[in-house]
């Protein structure tokens, strides 16, 4: 099971390991449906972290952007 101090790669990695067994036919039902909990689990932890690089993206162009503008105003 993935730790909360994993970091991106290494989640991905695992879900990607979990999509294997998944599409494995002998893994059991109940094994699936752990599998299939667990990468759900995984797949939101990553979509958050995506998101928060997202907005943290955002911010810096935005700085930058705005920099740059003051820029073009004193010249």
């Amino acid at each position: 099971m993935a730790k909360k101090d994993d970091n991106f790669e290494s989640k991905l990695k695992r879900l990607e390991e979990i999509v294997e067994k998944l599409e494995n036919e002998e893994t059991s039902l109940e094994d699936s449906m752990k599998l299939f909990e667990e990468g759900v689990n995984i797949s939101k932890e990553l979509n958050e972290k995506l998101m928060e690089v997202k907005r943290k993206i955002e911010v810096i162009k935005k700085d930058a952007e705005d920099k740059i503008k003051l820029e073009e105003f004193e010249e």
